[in-house]
């Protein structure tokens, strides 16, 4: 018979832009890879969110987002390394028949993306030596917006992978009118701040961890990029170490943007 793996309890509070969180966690005490902390950073992300959605709504000004209305869908979604890992292992933990699915809408977009230049263009941002500069990240933005391409996991105007959706598109709520989204070229929108930038604090514990750059990795190629370095997703630490280090990363963020806004962080 196989022993449960153990875990450890810890009460964890966080200062915001938004106010406090506090949030109990059980961490592996055993060894475990990055995508075992995804779901916990996500869930700080998501609380953080929730006091700044409340204190907008009480400002007059509540998210118009809803089910269906997915403008934001063709939009070009970035990645850290461990979120891009732990989408590959939810896709393959799907029915078969909806894998194929997905397999087959990656296809269709990839081909689209080749034949307007492109896909090596967002294959070549996962490998860059650093980080593109804004400018030409813009540039990027700008084309892959302008294709008005569905995201590959969009059905029907519903996402697909919604409990395994990126940070950003978790991030990205908007008080304004929703058809102003429809056309984010020309028109402006009130987006509604998030405290914690999930994907960055995940892609600087990556860097931390694998002394390597911090990774931006398109949503359209994500899948393709894991499947290439699926070694580095079979590193392990230990459960509490990853934590810990997700923690420091976290903290860090927060101290410099409430510095950046004038607000007193304390840990």
């Amino acid at each position: 018979m196989m022993t449960p793996p153990t875990t450890e309890h810890f009460e964890i509070a966080l200062n915001t832009s938004a106010g406090q969180i506090t949030t109990a966690v059980e961490v592996p005490t055993g060894f475990v890879p990055v995508t075992a902390i995804v779901p916990l950073i996500r869930r700080f992300g998501e609380e953080a969110q929730a006091l700044e959605v409340a204190r907008s709504t009480d400002a007059g000004k509540a998210p118009s987002c809803h089910k269906g209305c997915a403008a934001c869908c063709r939009m070009l979604v970035p990645l850290s390394a461990p979120e891009a890992f732990a989408l590959g292992e939810w896709v393959r933990s799907r029915p078969m028949d909806q894998q194929n699915r997905i397999v087959a809408r990656l296809a269709e977009a990839k081909t689209q993306l080749l034949s307007q230049g492109l896909w090596e263009r967002l294959s070549e941002l996962c490998n860059a030596p650093e980080q593109p500069k804004d400018d030409a990240l813009e540039v990027m933005n700008r084309e892959y917006y302008a294709l008005r391409l569905p995201c590959p996991f969009l059905e029907e105007e519903v996402c697909t992978i919604y409990e395994a959706r990126p940070a950003a598109c978790r991030e990205l709520l908007v008080s304004s009118p929703p058809e102003r989204c429809d056309d984010l070229i020309n028109n402006s929108v009130d987006p509604i701040s998030a405290p914690i930038l999930v994907s960055t604090v995940l892609g600087l514990l990556w860097q931390e961890l694998t002394k390597s750059p911090t990774r931006l990795i398109p949503l359209p190629v994500a899948l393709d990029w894991a499947k290439g370095h699926e070694q580095k997703n079979q590193q392990t630490w230990k459960g509490v170490e990853l934590l810990d280090r997700a923690l420091d990363k976290t903290w860090r963020f927060l101290s410099q943007s409430m510095s950046r806004s004038g607000q007193d962080f304390v840990e």
